[in-house]
């Protein structure tokens, strides 16, 4: 099966990373789009020295999650058949993308509709072991999701992603922060579509990266997270625990 792929990258002042990152997905990927989340630093110029590469930008600062929306947008107006997205910030591993696009998708048909990258499923020898809050927190929220919507994911919170395109449009994403992924698996239980995990590397290269405001607080982001769990369980008719399909 011949298929279209794409990889994007949703990035915001990733000047300090994007030289390393993008010539390592251009080996493993023919069509690039960088979603420019409205970058201050230098990410505007060095996007607009690169050739060869889509860049959307954003004039604001819309978050993590409206990158990700704009990235689903342009694969389906676009005609891809697979999409990949993977983080700008050298915490992912570029070399893995045509794995993640053969779990997803090969000559037989697809696999899956989802293919999410999981730094818990198993053990490399160079992972890091990651910040506290960040472990607990993704701990408890996969615990929360799992049992709620009879998953067995191992990690929730994963950017290393691919995805079948024909099916974007059944989701309706406006969480435009940090937790939109927990918004995806909600909505996408909710269409009955096939997920699968792939183990991917545990890397940490600034564990004190800023989520921003107040959700650096770590208690006020596990509830942040949660209201959105709540809030798209309550939109899209599922009771925690009930069945699905």
């Amino acid at each position: 099966m011949a298929i279209r792929q794409l990889t994007a990258l949703p990035v915001f002042n990733e000047e300090a990373h994007l030289l390393d990152v993008l010539p390592e997905v251009r080996k493993y990927s023919q069509d690039i789009l960088v979603v420019d989340d409205g970058s201050t630093d230098r990410t505007p110029h060095l996007l607009s020295e690169m050739d060869g590469i889509a860049v959307i930008r954003h004039e604001k600062n819309s978050g993590y999650g409206a990158g990700l929306k704009t990235a689903f947008d342009y694969a389906v107006t676009q005609g891809y058949d697979a999409l990949v997205t993977i983080d700008c910030d050298g915490q992912h591993q570029p070399q893995l993308i045509p794995d993640m696009v053969a779990a997803l998708v090969d000559d037989t048909g697809f696999h899956a509709d989802i293919v999410s990258g999981s730094r818990y499923l198993r053990e490399f020898n160079d992972d890091n072991a990651a910040p506290e809050d960040r472990r607990r927190i993704n701990w408890e929220i996969t615990r929360q999701l799992n049992e709620c919507l009879h998953l067995s994911l191992t990690d929730s919170f994963c950017g290393f992603k691919a995805y079948r395109v024909e099916l974007l449009p059944k989701l309706e994403i406006d969480e435009l922060g940090y937790a939109m992924p927990l918004q995806l698996w909600v909505q996408a239980v909710g269409q009955g579509m096939q997920i699968i995990e792939f183990p991917v590397p545990r890397i940490y290269l600034d564990e004190k990266r800023s989520f921003g405001g107040s959700l650096d607080d770590s208690h006020r982001r596990m509830a942040y997270y949660q209201q959105v769990i709540q809030r798209e369980m309550r939109r899209q008719q599922l009771e925690c625990g009930a069945s699905t399909r």
